[in-house]
């Protein structure tokens, strides 16, 4: 079929009708498709289970150094943990503290802590008269409402095919010092699945900053989420690389194993500056006597070593791969040489990215949702929900199983045909 652009309104007006019956009748099926989070599906789930035998009442739960897991201490995270998530992240175990189950609980902690106490001994930010951060668009919808909870002004920067505009983020950084931080999602970003290139990482750690306590929020959470063996996105590990720049203080890395064990009971993580670390760790003295060092002891029993948790990886990957491949082939079937959109084609991560028509993505997401698809609001990927072009969409292909996934995808291209023609004659209500 020819491009949209290029047919006639009654050519338009013609196939408008023929979608319409297809609609109709998907929404006589009475369907419930869930594409809204990036979740694991019970499949990758189920990856982990021997986890819950590796340790039992009769085993032994006392660490090489003597510590005893089932008691109080270690108040950063036992020794065996921080070397397997120390591969995991490419930092050496002295950078690191393991937390609970969630690196998002930790990004929160962090930006906290900076507006009641300050950082590095700083001004607490709450005492400023306006805090900013930078926030690459689009982006993680996570980031972007912690920063709005504490009030912070969030400025988008652009995402390129490399990262984020570095020419941007250079001249901000340096001119503004209310500007205190940049969330990253540096590896198979959220929702681009964008890996920032060699240069990009390098601009990064060589950033000159106007304010003193301004930190790159590094969240690296699909750092091992490959799809592909031999196809493979690489990172330049960044806390070597500001070391190597002068400027060992400027990164806060984050990381879990949230799509890796289980999201609701994995390990979080926060490497970062041995500076940044003592200035951390007044606050978790006085916070909490320690984490789960038996839930630590599970994870290191359980995959043993990195390479364990290589090997954990691709079966994950086997699982996830069809899904991002059937994405793909179904956008390219139904949507290619139309003119109506455009999307990612990752190697890894969790998310495909859509880019509609100018103005059409809230009434693709609507229509959808009245078919019973139901997917990320539009807008989502931009600070406090508002896309200025109202034209990206995150893709989320990892929850329903192949079936379901290929029934909403034809359901999605539908109504993107559907909105788009509604635009291209005048008829689009936004929402609708």
């Amino acid at each position: 079929m020819k491009p949209y652009a290029e047919m006639t309104k009654e050519e338009l007006s013609a196939l408008r009708k023929q979608l319409s019956v297809r609609y109709k009748e998907y929404q006589g099926k009475g369907l419930s498709l869930n594409m809204a989070r990036g979740k694991p599906c019970t499949e990758q789930l189920d990856l982990s289970m021997g986890m819950m035998d590796v340790l039992g009442s009769e085993d032994d739960l006392t660490c090489e150094d003597g510590t005893d897991c089932r008691n109080y201490g270690v108040l950063d995270g036992i020794r065996e943990a921080k070397e397997i998530i120390g591969d995991m992240m490419e930092n050496p175990i002295d950078n690191i503290i393991i937390y609970g189950n969630s690196s998002l609980n930790v990004m929160y902690d962090t930006i906290s802590r900076s507006m009641t106490h300050g950082v590095m001994g700083s001004t607490p930010w709450c005492k400023l008269d306006k805090v900013k951060f930078l926030c690459p668009v689009p982006g993680y919808d996570r980031h972007f409402a912690i920063s709005e909870h504490f009030g912070i002004e969030m400025i988008p920067v652009p995402m390129t095919p490399t990262g984020p505009d570095m020419d941007i983020v250079e001249k901000l950084v340096a001119s503004d010092e209310a500007i205190k931080g940049i969330w990253c999602v540096p590896k198979y970003s959220n929702p681009q699945g964008i890996s920032y290139s060699d240069a990009t990482v390098r601009r990064f750690a060589r950033l000159k900053p106007a304010a003193s306590d301004f930190r790159i929020y590094w969240d690296n959470a699909y750092g091992v989420h490959h799809l592909y063996d031999e196809d493979q996105d690489h990172l330049i590990e960044i806390l070597a690389e500001c070391k190597r720049a002068g400027n060992p203080d400027m990164v806060f890395k984050f990381s879990s194993t949230s799509k890796i064990s289980f999201p609701g009971s994995g390990l979080a993580a926060i490497a970062t500056s041995s500076n940044n670390l003592e200035d951390i760790r007044k606050q978790l003295k006085i916070q909490t006597i320690g984490y789960d060092k038996v839930n630590q002891l599970r994870h290191v029993r359980f995959f043993g070593d990195i390479h364990g948790m290589v090997e954990h990886m691709r079966l994950h990957a086997d699982i996830l791969r069809p899904k991002f491949e059937s994405v793909v082939n179904i956008l390219e079937a139904e949507l290619g040489g139309l003119g109506i959109g455009e999307w990612t084609k990752p190697k890894g991560g969790y998310f495909i990215s859509f880019d509609s028509l100018d103005g059409c993505a809230k009434a693709i997401v609507a229509r959808a949702k009245k078919a019973g698809v139901v997917m990320t609001d539009a807008g989502a990927t931009y600070p406090y929900g508002k896309d200025p072009h109202n034209c990206n969409i995150r893709i989320a292909p990892t929850y329903p199983c192949l079936e379901d996934l290929k029934t909403a995808m034809e359901i999605f291209t539908l109504c993107v045909k559907i909105v788009s023609i509604d635009k291209m004659l005048g008829k689009s209500k936004p929402g609708m």
